[in-house]
């Protein structure tokens, strides 16, 4: 149990904040490395970051793509070893369903200064969810992230990709093409 605050004392910078700046600094660098552009945004409804990408030569390409980055200090691997179990909110799965855009879930490993990737419209799909499938009384639950999803640069050129298909889809070309 947390301990209370007492009125004359001032704020505490919380070992969850420091892991929450952590996690973020881990997937703009990524980002950054690839010559790409990221955004932080100000106001947090699900999505933490949004990231443009450029040619080779260095022209903005159509699109973008969202981030939801979480952060742990006690990332819990399963049994076998092949996925981590982590809890979201249902609302946020309402609202990564049904945007235009790749949505990628981060969760960053404080402890090991690693992160791992979801990207949640595949997600998803593969797993036939929708909205109205979740039950009314869930607020949370829980995605399997394969831990071979490890976050890198290799990651981030990846989601490009991703995001190249989903310009696609809005001109009405071909599917995700998972």
């Amino acid at each position: 149990m947390a301990r209370q605050r007492q009125p004359d004392e001032r704020k505490l910078r919380t070992r969850e904040h420091v892991l929450a700046d952590l996690g973020i600094n881990y997937v703009e660098r990524q980002i950054l490395l690839c010559g790409f552009a990221v955004n932080r945004m100000h106001t947090d409804y699900g999505i933490d970051l949004l990231m443009l990408t450029y040619s080779p030569d260095g022209e903005v390409e159509n699109g973008h793509v969202l981030f939801q980055v979480k952060a742990t200090d006690s990332l819990q691997v399963l049994k076998d070893g092949k996925s981590i179990a982590f809890r979201i909110e249902v609302a946020d799965l309402k609202l990564w369903q049904d945007e235009w855009m790749p949505v990628i879930l981060i969760v960053y490993d404080g402890k090991k200064d690693r992160a791992y990737w979801l990207y949640m419209q595949q997600y998803i799909e593969e797993r036939n969810v929708s909205g109205e499938d979740l039950l009314a009384d869930q607020d949370r639950v829980t995605v399997r992230i394969p831990v071979s999803n490890g976050f890198n640069r290799k990651s981030v050129e990846r989601f490009r990709q991703f995001r190249e298909r989903h310009v696609d889809l809005m001109k009405g070309g071909r599917d995700h093409g998972y």
